[in-house]
């Protein structure tokens, strides 16, 4: 024993020495903020030199050009305009151009169409692209209790990709786990979008997608008949939670009143933000995203089949305000400020490759545009 404490001290010196002084061992200066009342423990703490990445990471693209509002409407000019008729052609070409730079900055124009008949919706992108333009009108007027007057747009989710980076399908999980002890039922992995945590896997095809209720906690010490959630639903509970929290930077006390977790009265207000925020991801995994399956090929669907769909990180990208509260919609108001066409056409009708028109009365084949002297020329929307 004499000969063992020495030896225990010298070691745990080495490995503090090792931590503070070796070659990959830091102690990151960090931001504290103090969230709540002194004492109750409500402090965000900020690694300096993430924030210095995440800064990069979520910069406003400047806008191409400012459009002139005047002129010709795009739907009168150009072929099989369906949802940006409203505007001037310039306002629609800068629109187009935009949306190149926002998803397909390196692909062009041939991402979505076929350029020699950009009427055409042959191309299965540009019937998601339209689609995924209504659902960005929706967000700005559906949802201004949670976006406010910052908005969205294409980029705040792409952020020049093609897929959005934060986004997620439908995860069983691994099944019967390798000791033979039955079911895993998606737990006891570690899980990308539950905060790298062995929470359930499913915890957002439940509440992002399903609306299952978050309610989890109890007023007493023992059970008495009103509270029936299981561990496992507490557990899918934590798992949006920490997925919340990892999405936006932020902590339990940005939402949550450390004293009294579930105490709506005594919560800060992000809390009303943040439950608008979790009914509209599951409004746009439900009402857009959910009904383009029949249009994607297989290459951008999960390994279960079904389609990526959002989450809270798909759009905040690691911060609390998307793009740090830089409102791109400003410029983009008269193009995804207002719901200028919310008709759905039957999508399981659709057949990509083929020359047709999404969503008219009849599918007939389309001609390429005549040329320059045509009255209207193939639509880009």
């Amino acid at each position: 024993m004499k000969l063992w404490i020495p030896f225990a001290t010298a070691a745990g010196v080495f490995v503090g020495a090792a931590i503070l002084f070796g070659a990959d061992w830091d102690l990151p200066p960090v931001d504290t903020e103090q969230l709540g009342y002194a004492g109750s423990g409500m402090y965000l703490t900020k690694d300096r030199e993430k924030q210095a990445d995440l800064q990069q990471a979520n910069v406003a693209p400047e806008p191409l050009y400012e459009a002139d509002p005047e002129g010709d409407r795009a739907g009168e000019f150009y072929e099989n305009v369906q949802v940006l008729g409203d505007l001037s052609t310039d306002q629609f070409n800068l629109f187009m151009a935009s949306i190149t730079e926002w998803v397909s900055p390196e692909q062009g124009c041939a991402y979505c169409h076929n350029e020699e008949n950009l009427a055409s919706d042959e191309v299965y992108t540009k019937v998601v692209a339209r689609r995924m333009i209504q659902m960005t009108q929706a967000i700005n007027v559906d949802w201004e209790a949670h976006v406010g007057q910052v908005g969205a747009t294409c980029y705040t989710c792409h952020r020049g990709e093609p897929v959005p980076q934060n986004v997620w399908s439908r995860n069983s999980g691994p099944g019967k786990d390798d000791r033979g002890l039955g079911w895993s039922g998606g737990q006891n992995v570690v899980g990308e979008m539950v905060g790298n945590t062995s929470l359930p896997t499913n915890a957002l095809e439940s509440y992002l997608l399903g609306d299952k209720p978050i309610r989890v906690h109890s007023l007493n010490a023992l059970p008495d008949g009103e509270n029936t959630a299981t561990t496992k639903e507490t557990e899918e509970t934590w798992g949006l939670m920490m997925h919340m929290s990892e999405s936006l930077g932020v902590n339990c006390v940005t939402c949550h009143n450390s004293r009294a977790f579930n105490d709506w009265d005594q919560s800060p207000p992000q809390r009303v933000t943040a439950w608008h925020g979790i009914r509209m991801a599951r409004d746009i995994n439900q009402s857009y995203i959910e009904g383009l399956a029949p249009v994607f090929p297989d290459n951008r669907k999960g390994p279960e089949g079904d389609v990526l769909k959002v989450a809270c990180g798909t759009c905040h990208n690691g911060v609390q305000k998307p793009l740090y509260g830089v409102s791109m919609l400003r410029e983009f108001v008269d193009s995804l400020g207002t719901k200028t066409n919310t008709d759905v056409p039957d999508y399981s009708t659709y057949t990509p490759g083929e020359t047709q028109v999404m969503g008219s009365p009849d599918s007939a084949a389309l001609t390429p545009a005549a040329g320059p002297e045509a009255t209207a020329v193939a639509s880009v929307d």
